[in-house]
């Protein structure tokens, strides 16, 4: 699970050695054996090319496992960033996540790749590159690691991530059709919450109906509700004590960060149905910002509104 006290950044570099990840007997791939078309060399194992798509193109999304790294991840990061989707087949927020992924995989056109990696059958892979939560996502650029996020994000987001690792990689990302929003996702994505506030603001005075920056600067508000928070704690009182507002509302942050969106929303929806009057306002409207952070066209937040609709009349 991700730690929801400091808010995430997604472009520190080289954070695990990824050398150690390849064989023992398999030197550091250099000159034509890297490309994975030569022969083994003496003792070993014959080299397994990345699987291709239409025109000798690398195929959008490919099935990694601790057997075929080196070639469909390390040696192919070296010319098309790779994108590694760690899930498990029992993981509900990886059902919402993958979709989303695999779409953007497609319409990437090639210019990079999605590995899925299965947690279940590769539980070494996922102890080498620190899978502590999934799903978990993460990228591989010329060999290096680019981290990522845990937890389902909305589609808005998980497109700037790709677009960065696009960035890290060299690759060319076409401009955003609003200049503005950029600046605004830049300042959220390093931190500095008051600049990608007021970012948000100009935004939404001028444009008062534009989903992404009210999904901005919700998170704005979701990140500073959740700073310095021991989010364990937190998870306990609220199990603890379910008429303690507070902690259900701050308890419900910390599942949305984590990607437990669904969760958090039925946490709340249970709260309204517990209170009545400035109370049970105040929970509604903790409840409409986490909406807001996931955006309009996110299909948990259609069913969490019609479980609020039937919680208040």
């Amino acid at each position: 699970m991700s730690d929801p006290r400091t808010t995430p950044s997604i472009f520190t570099r080289g954070a695990v050695d990824l050398g150690a990840l390849r064989p023992a007997s398999t030197p550091a791939p250099s000159g034509p054996a890297a490309s994975g078309a030569g022969p083994a060399g003496p003792g070993g194992p014959a080299a397994t090319p990345a699987p291709a798509g239409p025109g000798g193109a690398p195929a959008p999304v490919i099935e990694v496992t601790e057997a075929n790294f080196q070639t469909t991840v390390l040696q192919l990061s070296m010319t098309t960033p790779v994108i590694l989707d760690f899930w498990a087949e029992w993981c509900e927020p990886c059902k919402q996540l993958s979709p989303v992924l695999e779409k953007l995989a497609a319409e990437g056109g090639g210019s990079w790749v999605l590995g899925k990696v299965d947690v279940d059958t590769n539980p070494r892979l996922a102890q080498a590159l620190r899978v502590q939560g999934i799903p978990m996502v993460v990228a591989v650029v010329g060999g290096q690691l680019v981290e990522g996020f845990t937890g389902v994000l909305p589609e808005a987001e998980v497109r700037r991530y790709v677009d960065a690792v696009l960035k890290a990689g060299g690759v060319e990302v076409a401009p955003a059709e609003d200049p503005r929003m950029d600046a605004a996702d830049d300042a959220l994505m390093t931190g500095d919450l008051d600049a990608a506030e007021a970012a948000y603001r100009k935004i939404l005075a001028e444009s008062p109906q534009d989903h992404a920056a009210e999904s901005g600067l919700a998170q704005v508000e979701l990140y500073r509700r959740v700073t310095g928070v021991d989010a364990a704690a937190v998870l306990a009182r609220a199990a603890a004590d379910p008429d303690d507002l507070e902690a259900q509302r701050l308890a419900a942050d910390i599942e949305v960060l984590s990607g437990q969106a669904p969760e958090a929303y039925e946490r709340l929806v249970a709260a309204v149905k517990r209170t009545a009057g400035d109370d049970r306002d105040a929970v509604r409207k903790h409840l409409l910002s986490l909406f807001a952070v996931a955006g309009p066209d996110d299909p948990a937040v259609a069913s969490a509104r019609r479980a609020l609709a039937r919680a208040l009349f």
